[in-house]
């Protein structure tokens, strides 16, 4: 067994590819953390990684892409011969239970392959920790209010991950982070050892993604590599200058998908292999090198907006995000530079494509208006009530002495979601007319009301 993943070099594997290698969907990609990011035939890869670590391998697909042509390939990566090979079809919920399930099936594996959306990698990357450390298990399982949780800087995973995403924007196949689903709501999981040893980006994982799904992975990416840039008000030409190359190439890419959605045509093959390893991207550390940590309070607010709401994450940052960036040019230095803010909004509308020069240059009402060109759903509004549980909810597990907030109290993040999400406008029910009738009749002046 060896806990290195193998390296891109040698012979491709004997599994031929489910399309012809020359097209768009026959290009592959392998991203190694510890090397770069180079074209491969990843079947081959492991096929190696299986024969290398010996023992057994275990594949968990997503019900979602489990009878695909991509599951196929995927299967047929790893040696068919091999009576050790397992292939699960994973559909537990990403809670604790799920992960120490998820665990007695994979503890004693050589090499994991996930392959899915942000559910399932993600818990496989906890899972494939719990055995070799009763530690992280523990930490997984503590009673706290805090919504993030660090795992031991000493973990070590005990066989190689490699995540294989059937979804764009997470980038959860690179980054040092797990969501966990507990009562409250979900709680972030920190830690180095998260990382997968490799991921692969196949552009026939995410061949059958709805076009609207791509318009949220590139929203999702942009807001993560933005956020930091926005919220830090410190100036750091080199990460600055990285930050908005990345952000310029992921609102065009954007637009492109778009404009798929808009002519219901499939989002390119390209477009879709550039969002995914864009957003792997974002979550480089040199990316925020010299960054406040906590400077991405957005994603605290729309985590905890989500959960209340009960809507998917992208939706309720797209509801949030207009009001946030208003809000940062108003002049609320808590929440991030208006400077900043304006000069990569500047940035994004001069990326290239008509329809981003074409947006508002104020921050607030310009995003707006590209999140409703990309057609992505925002909330209309919520009761008060949920405004205020939910302005709770993101001081309890984020603020209230811990320092993820900022400072921001509830009646500040009150304040913003109000912004976001008024209160339904009344609008008027049919007036009923009087009938004909004898000149005495009374006329009707009253109009009833019902909320939206």
């Amino acid at each position: 067994m060896t806990a290195n993943p193998a390296r891109p070099t040698g012979t491709a594997g004997s599994a031929a590819p489910a399309v012809p290698a020359g097209t768009a969907e026959g290009r592959r990609t392998v991203v190694d953390r510890r090397t770069a990011v180079l074209p491969h035939d990843y079947p081959g890869l492991l096929a190696r990684l299986a024969l290398r670590t010996g023992g057994r391998t275990v594949v968990l697909l997503d019900p979602g892409v489990a009878g695909t042509e991509f599951a196929a390939r995927i299967r047929a990566a790893v040696p068919a011969s091999r009576r050790d090979a397992d292939v699960l079809v994973w559909s537990r919920p990403g809670d604790l239970p799920g992960v120490q399930d998820m665990a007695r099936q994979v503890g004693d594996a050589d090499l994991v392959v996930a392959v899915g959306g942000g559910t399932v990698i993600d818990q496989a990357k906890l899972a494939t920790l719990l055995d070799a450390h009763p530690a992280v298990a523990g930490r997984l399982a503590v009673t706290q209010r805090s919504g993030l949780v660090v795992l031991p800087s000493d973990a070590v995973r005990p066989m190689p991950l490699v995540a294989v995403p059937t979804t764009l924007g997470t980038g959860t196949e690179a980054s040092a982070v797990a969501c966990l689903a507990h009562t409250w709501g979900k709680r972030l999981v920190l830690g180095s050892v998260l990382t997968p040893e490799s991921s692969v980006v196949d552009p026939l994982a995410t061949a059958s993604l709805p076009s609207a799904l791509v318009a949220e992975g590139v929203l999702e990416a942009l807001f993560r590599v933005v956020s930091p840039y926005i919220g830090d008000h410190s100036e750091l030409p080199t990460e600055d200058a990285l930050v908005e190359v990345i952000a310029q190439r992921l609102a065009v890419l954007g637009c492109q998908a778009g404009q798929a959605d808009r002519s219901g045509v499939a989002v390119p093959a390209e477009v879709r292999v550039d969002v995914a390893r864009l957003s792997g991207l974002t979550h480089a550390g040199w990316l925020h090198r010299g960054r406040d940590p906590y400077s991405v309070k957005g994603w605290l607010i729309a985590n905890e907006l989500s959960t209340v709401l009960g809507i998917r994450k992208i939706p309720a940052v797209a509801t949030l995000l207009p009001a946030l960036w208003t809000a940062v040019t108003a002049g609320e230095p808590r929440l991030g530079s208006a400077p900043r803010l304006a000069r990569i909004w500047s940035r994004l509308r001069a990326a290239g494509p008509a329809e981003l020069a074409a947006l508002p240059a104020d921050p607030g009402p310009g995003i707006a208006a590209l999140i409703d060109r990309w057609r992505i759903g925002r909330e209309a509004g919520a009761d008060p009530e949920l405004i205020d549980e939910t302005a709770l909810r993101v001081v309890r597990a984020w603020g209230s002495g811990l320092p993820m907030l900022g400072g921001l109290a509830a009646e500040d993040v009150r304040r913003l979601l109000a912004a976001a999400l008024p209160p339904p406008v009344p609008t008027p029910a049919a007036v009923p007319t009087a009938q004909p009738g004898p000149a005495s009749a009374p006329t009707l002046t009253t109009a009833s009301w019902t909320t939206a």
